[in-house]
């Protein structure tokens, strides 16, 4: 299970992490092809539209990638504790900015329409709420607490990554549904975030009560 786990969030981090460079890249690259006739580079042009803004998401977004995982590495947790909760804070304060810009591109850079803009707005303040509460937990040295709360947060901002996948089959069978990226980017956040917040509880189910040192 532990392996299964850790092997689908290293899948999804390398996701992200690809997603944000493609994403940059893009972001300073000419547009070749018109918008008519690429899904793609309509999609490249509405965020190019919002460089600064994209940007100031992204940047922290690919941090995020790189340092979730480490915050929930048993063996950095118990030998180097300071690292863990220096890059925690790194972490919650990148976590931060992805949510409150993440909140301002739902209304600006929107591709699926109000279906889009609702799914992002709801789990950014879900994301927000989730480490607000994390925070509150740690400084109460409520570790299990904490520890829950995290992972709620941590599910939500990885979701960017699952959304990926989705989106890929709803563009590589748009021939035959005939679905724009406009009907189906909606309907891709919400599963994407819908199923790692269902995977967030049942891990946080199945293991509240063990040892948390036992765990990865």
């Amino acid at each position: 299970m532990v392996r299964l786990l850790w092997s689908l969030v290293i899948l999804l981090t390398l996701i992200g992490m690809a997603a944000a460079t493609r994403r940059a890249i893009a972001l300073f690259s000419p547009v070749t092809e018109t918008t008519s006739r690429n899904p793609r580079a309509a999609l490249d042009a509405g965020f190019a539209r919002q460089r600064a803004l994209t940007l100031v998401h992204i940047l922290p977004g690919f941090l995020f990638m790189v340092l979730g995982p480490l915050q929930f590495v048993r063996r950095i947790r118990s030998r180097h504790l300071r690292f863990h909760r220096w890059s925690g804070r790194v972490f919650v304060s990148l976590a931060l900015v992805i949510g409150v810009s993440a909140l301002a591109m739902s209304y600006t850079t929107s591709i699926g329409g109000a279906n889009e803009t609702a799914a992002t707005t709801l789990f950014a303040l879900v994301f927000l709420f989730d480490l607000v509460k994390a925070f509150v937990h740690i400084r109460r040295r409520e570790i299990a607490r904490h520890r829950e709360w995290m992972i709620r947060a941590y599910a939500i901002g990885l979701a960017v990554a699952t959304v990926r996948p989705i989106v890929g089959v709803f563009f590589a069978t748009s021939p035959l549904t005939h679905l724009t990226p406009h009907e189906f980017f909606g309907t891709a956040f919400w599963l994407g975030f819908t199923l790692n917040l269902i995977a967030a509880e049942a891990w946080i189910n199945y293991t509240r009560g063990m040892n948390l040192a036992a765990l990865a």
